[in-house]
């Protein structure tokens, strides 16, 4: 993946490097907005993860503009499709900087993030990814970013709760090996579970595309695991919870934050197939909290649909953007990145700072499926 990406830099370095005067613009000063450039999955495959990270963008963003912007601009945004690819999102980026942008929002999922991480990093372009977890995205410079949890820390949070919260002793993982997420997440709950004393049974693994898992999952009949860890986004983790309950599968199921979204894949005939599932996330719709129910409400009346955790955290990353070019007065890219490096928020996410490596330091939501709706649960740290 990286020797690939780099390849992809040079290209890029040489494209951009064309539109030199158009990157000057992008400091703000000849402009009457501030330009925010973002990309994510517009169309394909991973749209449904798209639409709703970028919702909670547009949204944040609208709500900035109506309370009079920042530095008295409006934020203009130029948001584009990248279809969840590594190319489309590279050339995105590059579009983004032609345009004059001085900061950047994206990428929805990993794979696109890491890409265009390394060259946001050439560029020094503040850089917020709502949603990549993979670690290696803001290895890349000082000026990346993200608001979500890494894989690897999800992983650990998910042998805390099998071991601390369930008390259980076996579990079994199906891992997605087209899937950096899905591994990234299944690793670490594989090295932690060891020092928490749970046996691992069995792994089994998939592709992406894959619609029938029973053949993984009969595997797993007479080990009768007391957990099930499936690390992967919410269709994938609908169909393997459906098709575990038909042939008589009855161990927990736990997931990390893709499956956020998993209730709204079902009829609500079959909402039982879920009942008692636990996942890691970023914050609970039902909590009272004040900014989340001005978040959950004002969402609601602008898309008429719940809002995900990609929605949440597309939208903190936004106020917190905000938040760095008013403590500096300017969208000068060092001082903004120094800003966010050194910013203490509370967001809809909870409250929130970086670590050296630009990587949240905040608290995990466990939700709780119950009765066809997610429950907050508990809050816990990895240990």
């Amino acid at each position: 993946m990286k020797k690939w990406s780099y390849g992809m830099l040079a290209a890029a370095l040489l494209l951009t490097a064309c539109g030199g005067e158009k990157k000057e613009l992008s400091q703000g000063a000849e402009t009457n907005t501030i330009k925010l450039g973002a990309a994510g999955p517009l169309t394909g495959a991973l749209a449904i993860y798209g639409v709703s990270a970028t919702n909670g963008t547009k949204l944040a963003i609208d709500e900035i503009n109506k309370n009079g912007g920042i530095l008295g601009k409006q934020i203009e945004l130029n948001l584009l499709d990248e279809k969840g690819d590594t190319t489309e999102a590279v050339t995105a980026y590059n579009k983004l900087m032609d345009w004059g942008m001085v900061a950047y929002i994206g990428n929805v999922t990993s794979k696109p993030s890491v890409a265009v991480s390394e060259l946001a990093a050439e560029d020094g372009i503040p850089m917020i990814t709502p949603s990549g977890t993979q670690f290696s995205i803001t290895e890349a410079g000082k000026n990346i970013f993200r608001v979500c949890f890494t894989d690897p820390y999800q992983g650990e949070v998910l042998a805390t709760l099998a071991s601390e919260k369930l008390h259980a002793k076996t579990a079994a993982v199906l891992i997605n090996n087209s899937s950096d997420y899905s591994d990234g997440v299944a690793q670490a709950f594989l090295k932690k579970s060891q020092e928490k004393g749970i046996q691992v049974v069995a792994t089994e693994g998939y592709s992406d595309g894959d619609k029938d898992f029973k053949a993984q999952l009969t595997k797993l009949l007479p080990l009768n695991p007391d957990v099930i860890v499936v690390p992967d986004y919410y269709e994938q983790d609908a169909l393997i919870a459906s098709q575990a309950r038909e042939i008589g599968l009855t161990s927990q199921f736990i997931g990390p934050d893709g499956w956020d979204g998993v209730i709204k894949t079902l009829d609500s005939s079959s909402h039982d197939v879920l009942e008692g599932a636990l996942f890691t996330n970023h914050y609970a719709i039902d909590d009272s909290n004040e900014k989340v129910q001005h978040f959950v409400k004002a969402y609601r009346d602008s898309y008429q649909d719940e809002p995900s955790a990609f929605s949440a955290l597309s939208y903190d990353a936004v106020y917190m953007l905000k938040d760095a070019i008013e403590t500096v007065g300017s969208t000068d890219k060092e001082a903004v990145a120094k800003a966010l490096r050194e910013i203490s928020f509370d967001g809809v996410t909870g409250h929130l700072t970086f670590d050296e490596n630009n990587n949240p330091v905040k608290a995990v939501t466990i939700i709780k499926v119950e009765n066809g709706k997610y429950k907050f649960d508990s809050v816990l740290e990895a240990k």
